[in-house]
């Protein structure tokens, strides 16, 4: 009998698109994997706080469609996504004798999905793999794209490739397990969707933010339905970054700052997103691109998520400028300027420059004393 599935989209992207399905179930239904390409191996690629949960149960799904299974279980945390870790990925499948045909199952959150894209994308210069999303954050975001990769001591995410998925299978009863935390983590990644594409999806999100943060799962079913047709749309335009696509890293560049600058693993990335949302509202609100309320009404909301509106101080004699320096290491900055996501005005998003004045004027506003 197949689960429940309640919406399915897809990525348009010529002979690399794939389908996103959502549902209940999905996981543990051997039918949710017909279709993939054929191998006669597969890996499962978890960490040790979801593998105990699902990797069991994913495993018996596989085991129809392949006949060996291998898995490796990588330590849990954002301070793990190193070449360290990766190369436990390589060692699995090494180890196992693993084809250019076998298919990796990244079974976990957004550091998963990541290590296991990069593993796919650079094992004999390239093989399939599926996204298994157990997060919302996952779901929503990192799971979708192509975007793979791992962290470097001196910026988040720049090593890695572009290299998408052959599938994303979003189940939504691996969200009812998350800590509280992590849900919080995840509903940064929904909360930035309105802002830069969608006010009316903000408008839903504010009056549905208690049920989002209680798991009602019809609400976090389109919550996640509605943020993946918006980075759908997004990347089925500019599937490399060459433009459009980097208004999905509102909140992004402030938020790098604070994981980079306090340790990675210290702040959840969602929690670094969210806070980072609120200063580059300010710092849209000093260019003279959104009000006040604008500001009040993303700050509340934020705030109501469960997650950090006040940015932490990473240096005590100079925190502006610790920011600054982080933040000239961001993907989206050029020949040493740093060009932030802003707010070009509700549900329009802009990149662009600013004065290293300002933004150490809205770095001192909006830290902690």
């Amino acid at each position: 009998m197949t689960s429940p599935l309640l919406h399915s989209l897809t990525i348009a992207l010529g002979e690399r698109s794939y389908p996103i399905q959502i549902g209940c179930g999905l996981l543990a239904d051997a039918a949710s994997f017909v279709d993939l390409p054929s191998a006669s191996a597969a890996l499962i690629v978890s960490n040790s706080t979801v593998a105990p949960l699902y990797a069991q149960a994913l495993r018996a799904a596989l085991q129809q469609h392949y006949a060996q299974v291998h898995s490796v279980v990588l330590p849990d945390g954002e301070a793990y996504k190193d070449w360290q870790t990766l190369n436990l990925i390589f060692d699995a499948l090494l180890q196992n004798s693993c084809d250019r045909k076998t298919v990796l199952f990244a079974l976990g959150g957004g550091v998963v999905g990541d290590m296991t894209g990069f593993a796919a994308a650079s094992y004999m210069r390239g093989v399939p793999f599926v996204q298994i999303p157990t997060t919302l954050l996952a779901q929503v975001d990192s799971s979708v794209g192509g975007k793979t990769g791992i962290n470097h001591p001196l910026g988040k995410n720049m090593v890695g490739a572009f290299y998408q998925p052959q599938r994303v299978l979003c189940d939504l009863d691996t969200l009812q397990t998350l800590p509280a935390r992590e849900v919080s983590a995840g509903l940064a990644e929904v909360i930035k969707y309105g802002p830069i594409a969608d006010m009316a999806f903000l408008d839903w999100i504010e009056t549905h933010i208690d049920a989002l943060v209680a798991r009602d799962v019809h609400a976090l079913a389109h919550a996640v339905r509605r943020s993946c047709e918006i980075k759908a749309q997004v990347v089925s335009q500019d599937e490399r970054e060459g433009g459009l696509r980097a208004i999905l890293n509102f909140g992004h560049t402030f938020g790098h700052a604070i994981e980079a600058g306090l340790g990675y693993g210290d702040w959840l990335h969602g929690e670094a997103v969210g806070c980072g949302m609120v200063m580059a509202a300010h710092l849209s609100q000093a260019l003279g691109l959104v009000d006040e309320a604008f500001v009040l009404r993303l700050t509340r909301l934020i705030a109501a998520a469960g997650l950090p509106v006040r940015g932490p101080v990473l240096d005590a004699t100079d925190n502006a400028g610790r920011y600054l320096a982080l933040m000239r290491v961001d993907k989206k900055a050029e020949a040493g300027a740093i060009r932030f996501v802003l707010i070009d005005g509700p549900g329009r998003a802009c990149m662009r420059g600013a004065d290293d004045a300002l933004v150490c004027a809205v770095i001192a506003r909006c830290c902690a004393a």
